[in-house]
């Protein structure tokens, strides 16, 4: 097994290129594929999830296998149903357990050819694409945000548009307004007519250059090494104050542990200044990506924390609340798990590993939310440190260049 000795430095003062926003990156890509000219998109992320993604829209082979990126399962099997050609779309074991059934189900209402070569409602899936003629659907809000993204990015190319109502309590609603934001970008009419209820013309897409902004989920990790640093000053190219990315909310929450946020004219500079809250309530439901973060943070700068809104977390990479519960626990702290959809630390301790080693559980949030720990603890092992290529590949560079001391083990 792959393993990495993390040593930290006495202080932080870097400059560090975040990868670009592979939420935006996904999004434009299947955008301008849907549109009858392709513009140049500039600023691509290097991460796997995109790199699928790019693969596939370039070469559209018939067996289209996505490894372990959720976004591409849910954002390709909507492209396909509406584009010329028959593929089968497949990914990793653990993608291959996680369901789509809602989203297929969906498609299907709409009229889209798509069938289960193995389990009904998990992928593999054979795709038929085709001209679909349905026009209105129904979905739960509490579903995730990819598979209503998907569907509404599919809408301009409907011969009769799409009418998407949502029931229930709608998470992750930056989200979606991430792909309605990037969507009228490239010229569709698009956009809520209700609370609940959202519609896109048929329209077509236009063609445009676009250059893709930083990643504000990456930036969560700088934010934690910030809050975890005795002192710390990172400039973040990239980064801009009014980001579509609903993760941009990290620099109002890190306020609350002690980090400052500068906004310049095209970067953000975090200093570590100021006290922390004593005690931190927190729903998660619209920035569910940064909850591994904010619970290591907490944890380690002895907040106690209610945070609730992590249903979606045990739909990721991995059971992210299962996995959450038993890594931290090395490092001591003894998280309580309520309704499947909430964790809460009040203090709780145990005793902790001699020498923790991080297991990462082929999930890239869990290793890069427990690196800055290593800030608090001076030592941290992590195994499988590769896993952090799903998103940002040079991470553990970037902790090289910012003075970690990183020895493979």
């Amino acid at each position: 097994m792959k393993r990495i000795l993390l040593t930290p430095p006495a202080q932080i003062d870097t400059v560090i290129q975040l990868p670009s926003s592979k939420s935006i990156c996904n999004r434009v890509l299947v955008i301008n594929a849907l549109a009858e000219k392709h513009g140049d998109i500039r600023n691509l992320s290097d991460c796997d999830d995109t790199q699928v993604m790019t693969n596939a829209l370039r070469n559209m082979p018939s067996v289209i296998d996505i490894k372990a990126a959720g976004t591409a399962m849910r954002f390709l099997t909507a492209y396909l149903s509406v584009t010329e050609g028959t593929h089968i779309l497949t990914g990793t074991p653990r993608m291959q357990q996680r369901p789509i059934r809602i989203l297929v189900d969906a498609l299907r209402a709409l009229g889209a050819d798509i069938r289960y070569t193995s389990d009904e409602g998990f992928p593999p899936l054979q795709i038929t694409g085709k001209e679909l003629n349905g026009h209105e659907i129904s979905l739960p809000g509490n579903v995730s945000s990819q598979y209503i993204s998907a569907l509404l990015m599919i809408g301009p190319v409907l011969k009769n548009g799409l009418r998407l109502t949502l029931t229930g309590e709608i998470i992750s609603r930056p989200y979606i307004n991430l792909t309605l934001g990037l969507m009228k970008e490239f010229g569709a009419q698009a956009g809520w007519i209700s609370d609940n209820q959202l519609e896109v013309a048929p329209k077509p897409y236009v063609s445009r250059p676009y250059l893709i902004e930083s990643d504000w989920s990456a930036a969560s990790y700088w934010y934690e090494m910030a809050a975890l640093s005795d002192k710390a000053t990172v400039t973040l190219p990239g980064l801009f104050k009014s980001s579509l990315q609903g993760d941009a909310k990290v620099a109002e929450l890190f306020s609350k542990l002690g980090v400052r946020t500068i906004f310049n004219n095209d970067s953000v500079t975090l200093q570590k200044q100021g006290d922390a809250v004593m005690h931190l309530e927190y729903d998660f439901v619209n920035q569910p990506d940064l909850a591994q973060t904010l619970v290591v943070t907490c944890a380690m700068l002895n907040i106690p924390f209610r945070f609730s809104g992590l249903q979606s977390l045990k739909i990721k990479e991995t059971d992210r609340m299962a996995a959450l519960i038993a890594e931290i626990r090395k490092l001591g702290i003894v998280l309580t798990e309520e309704e499947g959809s909430i964790l809460t630390w009040m203090g709780r301790r145990c005793r902790k590993d001699d020498q923790p080693a991080i297991d990462t559980y082929e999930d890239h949030r869990m290793a890069m939310a427990f690196a800055p720990t290593a800030l608090r603890l001076q030592e941290l092992r992590i195994n499988q440190p590769e896993v952090v290529s799903k998103s940002y590949p040079q991470f553990w560079k970037d902790l090289t260049a910012a003075g970690f001391n990183i020895i493979e083990e």
